[in-house]
């Protein structure tokens, strides 16, 4: 996992950002005890103007606890960069609208994740979407000021 993470930002820096951007950005948090800049790239979907980013943790995953202790982000999304809020949500309801979002887009892949990761089938109910949710978190990116590239 690691070393996907460190193709992604590699991609971004040599100026890949415009190709990879079509589904993974990169997201900055300040590491709640380090205070240091945390970048990690994460897929995403846009829905409206924010940007949603699933949790594999959960709540446990260190991103997700990082912005707990601090909602203010950075993100690069492509070409574009924006400072934003985060906002970490638990609710299983909203966690299986999420989830139903990514089914629709992309059946393939997120049905691969449901079967292989979470032994739910290609094509799962609401109701198995929301007691998944009970464990499961996503991240919803707040943007509020964009930069100039």
């Amino acid at each position: 996992m690691k070393n996907i993470q460190k193709i992604h930002r590699l991609l971004y820096a040599i100026g890949l950002g415009p190709l990879i951007g079509r589904i993974i950005l990169l997201l900055t948090t300040t590491g709640r005890k380090s205070g240091m800049k945390r970048v990690t790239p994460l897929q995403y979907e846009k829905i409206g103007e924010d940007y949603y980013v699933g949790a594999a943790r959960g709540i446990k995953a260190d991103w997700v606890r990082n912005i707990q202790s601090c909602p203010q982000v950075e993100v690069r999304v492509g070409a574009k960069q924006f400072q934003g809020v985060a906002e970490v949500v638990t609710d299983p309801s909203r966690f299986a609208d999420f989830v139903e979002v990514r089914l629709q887009r992309h059946p393939f892949m997120l049905g691969l994740i449901m079967e292989k990761a979470h032994g739910l089938p290609r094509h799962p109910r609401r109701e198995q979407l929301e007691e998944l949710g009970r464990t499961e978190a996503f991240v919803i990116l707040h943007p509020t000021k964009f930069s100039e590239n």
